[in-house]
């Protein structure tokens, strides 16, 4: 079966990696155009194109499927299926149709559940216990066409958006393999979405980093964790502006104003929240320093408690 693979991001690599280690033929890998990353704006690859040219697959990386040269050049390829991760693309019906076994998406929630580009992420920030991964066929709306497959997992409590990434992009990779050979074996069933229980995931911005402390502790942790490698929850703690990185629930209680500095101990810096409870910010980034640990911060840089 030939197999035209779809994906931009580290979890997208990591299915691909599965493909090519169960023996798929991959004969074509299409991911975003190089961009400018980090504070130099250095020209980057992204994950899958870097392991697509370790392997020596042929890359394409077209600025829009609008263009028929590049519907043609990707048709020329002969796909039977095309299998898509996080590519970052809509991918318009003059695709869909390319393919005779369809185009099947590997998207990370429990669908219909969490629709967008921020599934894992939003599952975090709104406190779920649970979520997965599924499989589905793809249609011409965002994440709304027929279920095949779903796995799920359980959202560990102190579990960063990170690591719940790095653990559903395993899960994501095995179905994928699953996912492709039940479909060339006509193996498969396919569930119509409940649109009565659709949700959405949209992209991330800075917007959300600024903690509200008048919210509870269990949402303020959740908010941490959810923005967790990016783009990193911020406080501002005696008119100096921090990064937080890691907040973990104590089992104590105050009165005191929300966002009110308690007591530095061991573990870190103790915060009032809005429901009476106190968290412990753990690390931190100060404005222009480096990521550490909060307790260690502030011993060298009291604050008036």
């Amino acid at each position: 079966m030939r197999v035209v693979f779809m994906g931009t991001p580290a979890i997208a690599a990591t299915c691909l990696q599965a493909l090519v280690a169960d023996g798929c033929e991959v004969v074509g890998v299409y991911t975003k155009p190089d961009k400018p990353r980090g504070r130099k704006q250095i020209l980057t690859q992204s994950e899958v194109k870097q392991y697509a040219l370790s392997q020596a697959l042929p890359v394409f990386q077209p600025t829009t499927f609008r263009d028929e040269a590049v519907v043609e050049e990707l048709r020329a390829l002969r796909p039977d299926v095309i299998a898509v991760v996080a590519y970052g693309k809509i991918l318009p019906q003059s695709v869909l149709d390319i393919p005779p076994l369809g185009c099947i998406n590997i998207h990370a929630s429990v669908l219909p559940q969490l629709r967008g580009s921020a599934p894992v992420q939003w599952s975090v920030l709104n406190g779920l216990d649970e979520t997965g991964v599924t499989a589905m066929f793809m249609d011409a709306g965002m994440d709304t066409g027929d279920i095949i497959e779903i796995r799920k997992t359980p959202i560990a409590p102190t579990e960063t958006a990170g690591e719940l990434m790095d653990r559903l992009a395993v899960i994501g990779g095995g179905l994928l393999c699953d996912t492709l050979k039940a479909v060339e074996n006509g193996a498969f069933t396919r569930t119509v979405q409940d649109e009565s229980k659709a949700t959405l995931a949209p992209m991330l911005s800075k917007a959300l980093c600024p903690i509200d402390w008048s919210r509870s502790a269990r949402q303020i942790i959740d908010q941490v964790r959810g923005l967790n490698p990016w783009p990193i929850a911020t406080t501002v703690l005696q008119g100096k502006q921090f990064k937080i990185y890691e907040v973990h629930p104590t089992e104590k209680t105050t009165d005191r104003a929300p966002g009110t500095p308690l007591a530095l101990s061991k573990k870190g810096l103790e915060i009032a929240c809005g429901d009476g409870q106190v968290v412990t910010v753990c690390r931190l980034q100060a404005e222009g320093g480096k990521q550490m640990a909060a307790a260690d911060y502030f011993r060298g840089h009291p604050l008036v408690l």
